[in-house]
C-alpha cells in the first residue's frame, strides 16, 4: 500500500521532549545586542565580542524572545485509496527521512552516531545518546555550518541573521523556522523542544538569552559553544587558527553521524586556502588595518583573532599587530601614526554607525584625520563580509578575497 503523508503543519515530526525548572541566574556574559557602546573584555585582557558582528562599544538592547510554534498535531498518512491511518510521529520521521535521502538535496543523516557519542566543547564534555533531531543554530554562523552539512531537516531553528544568507544555501535556509531576530530567550528555546543548541558566541549562553550550558544539560539539552569564545577566557587559544574551525566542523559532523560529508567540506576548505595562500603576493611590504565599524570610535582588529591571522598567512603585516585582542577600540590619531597602507573594510548590513563598506568609505574620504591615510588616498579598500571576519564557514572566502585584493593593490 503506497502512503502519501499529509499535514498541516509544516514542523520537525518529532515528539517532544520534556522540561524542566527555570534557569537560575549564572556569571555567563550579558548578551549585548547589534548596537554596543563599550568593551567587553577577559581577565587576560583579550576582548570578548559580545554577539555575532559586534564589536566593543555598543549599547545594551532588548533581548527578542520569539514566538513560540504552534503546537504539533497528530501525523496522519493516507493511502492510495484516501483511508486516512493515524501513527505515531516517529514513524513519520522514518518515512520523511527516506524520501530526503532519496531526492529533496538535504544530506542523508538517517545513519546514527555511535552509542554514546562525546565531543568535548570549551572545557565541556557532551553526551550526545543519539543523533539530534531539533537542533538550534543560535546565530547564522552556526546555522550556515549545519546547512553546508547538509543538515537543514535535523534544525528546528535558527536565529540571529546578521548578513545575507550564502547563496548556495538560501533555499534550505527558507525551511529552517527563524526563532528571533537576536537571541532567542529561554522559554521561546524551550518552546521548540530542542535537543541539541550549537552557538559560537558565548553571549547566546547568558540567562537573558538561552541560559546557561550547565542549566540546559540538566534538562537533557546538549549545548555546544565554539572554542573561539569559551565562557571560560582562560581556554580561548591564543590565536583564532583555521585548524580550530576545521575541528569544529568535524565535531558537529560526528555528533550528527555525516563524518565522511564533514571530511568532505574541511579538505575543500584546506585545499582553497592552500591555493589562497600560494597565490598571496611575496615580499608584499604593506600594513594592514582590518575596520569592523564605527566612526568616531572604530573598532579595528588586533593580532588574536581571524583577521591577524589571515594577514599573518598572506605574507603582510597587522598594522595594530601589538594590540594583544581580537577587536579595540581605535582612535583617528593613532591610526593616522600608524598609517595603513591598506584597511580592509567589514561590509555589515546592520545600518548602524559606519557598518556597510560605503559607509565606511563616505566617512574615511570626508573625515579630516582619516582622509589623509595612505590607503585612503590611493583608494586602497578590501571589503569583505562582515560574518567571514569571525571563524565560521566564509573564514576561507575571507583569506581568498583579502589575498585577491592584495594581489590587485600591490601585485
Amino acid at each position: 500500500m503506497a502512503l502519501v503523508y499529509t499535514s498541516r503543519w509544516s514542523g520537525p515530526l518529532v515528539s517532544p521532549m520534556a522540561t524542566g525548572a527555570e534557569s537560575s541566574t549564572t556569571n555567563a556574559s550579558p548578551l549585548m545586542p547589534l548596537s554596543w557602546t563599550s568593551m567587553a573584555t577577559s581577565p587576560e585582557g583579550r576582548d570578548r565580542p559580545p554577539a555575532p558582528n559586534q564589536r566593543p562599544g555598543t549599547d545594551r538592547g532588548r533581548i527578542s524572545e520569539g514566538a513560540a510554534r504552534p503546537a504539533r498535531p497528530r501525523v496522519m498518512l493516507r493511502s492510495a485509496n484516501m483511508k486516512t491511518i493515524a501513527i505515531r510521529s516517529g514513524m513519520a520521521v522514518a518515512l520523511l527521512t527516506l524520501v530526503a535521502a532519496c531526492g529533496s538535496g538535504t544530506a542523508a543523516t538517517t545513519a546514527s552516531a555511535p552509542a554514546g557519542t562525546r565531543v568535548t566543547s570549551c572545557g565541556v564534555t557532551l553526551e550526545i545518546p543519539a543523533v539530534p533531531r531539533r537542533a538550534v543554530a543560535m546565530e547564522q554562523n552556526a546555522a550556515e555550518i549545519m546547512l553546508t552539512l547538509g543538515l537543514a531537516d535535523r534544525m528546528a531553528g535558527t536565529a540571529y541573521q546578521t548578513d545575507p544568507v550564502l547563496p548556495e544555501l538560501k533555499e534550505p535556509y527558507t525551511r529552517v523556522p527563524v526563532l528571533a531576530r537576536q537571541y532567542p530567550g529561554r522559554e521561546a528555546l524551550l518552546a521548540e523542544k530542542p535537543d541539541f543548541v550549537y552557538s559560537m558566541r558565548a553571549s547566546a549562553f547568558a540567562p537573558e538569552a538561552a541560559g546557561s550550558r550547565e542549566d540546559l544539560a540538566k534538562l537533557g539539552v546538549p549545548a555546544y559553544l565554539s572554542s573561539n569564545d569559551c565562557e571560560d577566557r582562560a581556554l580561548i587559544p591564543a590565536t583564532a587558527e583555521f585548524e580550530a574551525i576545521f575541528k569544529e566542523i568535524g565535531d558537529i559532523a560526528t555528533v550528527f553521524g555525516v563524518r565522511e560529508r564533514g571530511q568532505a567540506v574541511v579538505a575543500d576548505l584546506r585545499r582553497r586556502l592552500e591555493a589562497a595562500e600560494r597565490s598571496a603576493p611575496r615580499d608584499l611590504d604593506a600594513d594592514v588595518m582590518w575596520y569592523y565599524s564605527g566612526t568616531k570610535v572604530p573598532a579595528i582588529a588586533g593580532d588574536t583573532g581571524l583577521p591577524g591571522t589571515i594577514t599573518k598567512l598572506l605574507g603582510s603585516r597587522n598594522a595594530f599587530a601589538d594590540v594583544e585582542q581580537q577587536w579595540t577600540e581605535g582612535n583617528w590619531e593613532e591610526i593616522a601614526a600608524r598609517d595603513p597602507d591598506v584597511i580592509v573594510l567589514a561590509d555589515l548590513t546592520r545600518g548602524g554607525d559606519g557598518d556597510s563598506a560605503e559607509a565606511k568609505k563616505r566617512f574615511l574620504r570626508e573625515d579630516p584625520v582619516a582622509s589623509e591615510l595612505t590607503a585612503v588616498k590611493n583608494d586602497r579598500f578590501i571589503v569583505v563580509p562582515g560574518s567571514s571576519v569571525d571563524p565560521s564557514i566564509r573564514s576561507v572566502t575571507a583569506v581568498e578575497q583579502v589575498g585577491q585584493g592584495l594581489a590587485r593593490l600591490h601585485g
